[in-house]
């Protein structure tokens, strides 16, 4: 990096930075990186917005993009510093995240294979439902009704004459 771009960066900017370098990354967690990320975006902002704001004033003054784009060099600076900074912790977020998410499956790979095997000695020990049983729940819930018989009838037969009018057209 420029060291003079680092000699003009604020103490706070300078911090900032510094909590970017490799070993400082390396210590972090998922959470905090993403802390660290969204602190890094809005300085990067920031600066982005003084340029732009600042370059789009001085086309006016000057009469052109071409002659004021040199007007506003440190802004332009400080913001491609924030975003190379940028660009190295999304990397760790995304190597953290990556690392997160390989546990995870790992813990759930591991807990399928542990119901898998106890799968069998639990239907082993479950008795089987008599068919007369099973019967009788199923025609339990299919003779749900929302008031009787009568108007269950009802609905449905007005439901068939619906669809029958609307296959008719």
């Amino acid at each position: 990096m420029n060291q003079g771009l680092l000699n003009s960066l604020t103490e706070a900017e300078r911090l900032l930075v510094a909590e970017t370098e490799r070993d400082a990354l390396k210590s972090l967690d998922e959470d905090e990186l993403l802390e660290l990320h969204q602190r890094i975006r809005r300085a990067r902002t920031k600066y982005v917005k003084n340029y732009r704001r600042g370059a789009s004033a001085s086309v006016a003054k000057v009469g052109g993009r071409g002659l004021s784009y040199p007007k506003n060099q440190r802004d332009r600076d400080k913001a491609e510093l924030f975003e190379t900074v940028l660009a190295r912790v999304s990397r760790e977020v995304a190597a953290a995240a990556r690392r997160s998410s390989m546990e995870l499956r790992s813990e759930r790979l591991e807990a399928a294979r542990a119901a898998k095997s106890a799968a069998p000695a639990a239907r082993a020990a479950a008795q089987p439902v008599p068919a007369a049983q099973r019967e009788s729940v199923a025609t339990k819930r299919a003779t749900k009704t929302t008031g009787g018989l009568k108007k269950d009838a009802s609905t449905r037969a007005a439901g068939a004459r619906r669809q029958a009018k609307r296959d008719a057209r």
